[in-house]
Protein backbone atom coordinates (compact mmCIF):
# COMPACT_ATOMS: atom_id res chain seq x y z
CA UNK A 1 0.00 0.00 0.00
CA UNK A 2 1.38 3.50 -0.97
CA UNK A 3 1.01 6.24 1.49
CA UNK A 4 -0.59 8.95 -0.66
CA UNK A 5 -4.28 8.49 1.17
CA UNK A 6 -4.66 10.14 4.93
CA UNK A 7 -7.52 7.56 5.79
CA UNK A 8 -4.62 4.58 5.29
CA UNK A 9 -2.51 6.16 7.88
CA UNK A 10 -2.62 6.51 11.91
CA UNK A 11 -0.74 6.09 14.78
CA UNK A 12 1.00 3.07 15.51
CA UNK A 13 1.67 1.94 12.31
CA UNK A 14 4.58 0.60 10.88
CA UNK A 15 5.77 2.43 7.35
CA UNK A 16 8.49 3.38 5.16
CA UNK A 17 9.10 7.00 4.61
CA UNK A 18 11.57 8.95 2.90
CA UNK A 19 13.15 11.30 5.39
CA UNK A 20 13.86 15.06 3.37
CA UNK A 21 18.11 14.50 2.94
CA UNK A 22 17.06 11.10 1.07
CA UNK A 23 14.51 12.37 -1.72
CA UNK A 24 17.27 12.09 -3.69
CA UNK A 25 18.73 8.81 -3.03
CA UNK A 26 15.13 7.45 -2.06
CA UNK A 27 16.95 5.77 1.07
CA UNK A 28 13.60 4.16 3.19
CA UNK A 29 13.99 4.74 7.38
CA UNK A 30 10.95 1.99 8.65
CA UNK A 31 9.72 2.93 11.93
CA UNK A 32 6.42 3.53 13.90
CA UNK A 33 4.14 7.02 13.63
CA UNK A 34 3.61 9.16 15.94
CA UNK A 35 2.02 11.93 14.26
CA UNK A 36 0.32 13.06 10.78
CA UNK A 37 1.51 16.18 9.47
CA UNK A 38 -0.62 16.25 6.47
CA UNK A 39 -4.14 17.55 6.63
CA UNK A 40 -5.20 16.83 3.17
CA UNK A 41 -7.01 13.71 2.58
CA UNK A 42 -4.43 13.01 -0.45
CA UNK A 43 -0.96 14.28 -1.62
CA UNK A 44 0.37 12.96 -4.11
CA UNK A 45 4.16 12.55 -2.76
CA UNK A 46 2.92 10.89 0.64
CA UNK A 47 1.61 11.92 3.90
CA UNK A 48 4.33 13.83 5.82
CA UNK A 49 4.41 11.66 9.19
CA UNK A 50 6.51 11.94 12.02
CA UNK A 51 8.22 8.50 13.61
CA UNK A 52 8.24 7.71 17.52
CA UNK A 53 12.12 8.61 17.12
CA UNK A 54 11.02 12.14 15.72
CA UNK A 55 12.16 11.56 12.31
CA UNK A 56 9.94 13.73 10.19
CA UNK A 57 8.95 12.39 6.46
CA UNK A 58 6.60 11.18 3.86
CA UNK A 59 5.11 7.83 3.70
CA UNK A 60 6.65 5.65 0.73
CA UNK A 61 5.07 2.59 1.70
CA UNK A 62 2.55 1.09 4.92
CA UNK A 63 4.81 -1.88 6.23
CA UNK A 64 1.53 -5.04 5.32
CA UNK A 65 0.81 -7.04 8.85
CA UNK A 66 1.05 -10.67 7.76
Amino acid sequence: MNGQNRSDIYPGLEVDIILKKDQRSGKLTRGIVKDLLTSSAYHSRGIKVRLEDGQVGRVAQIVEED
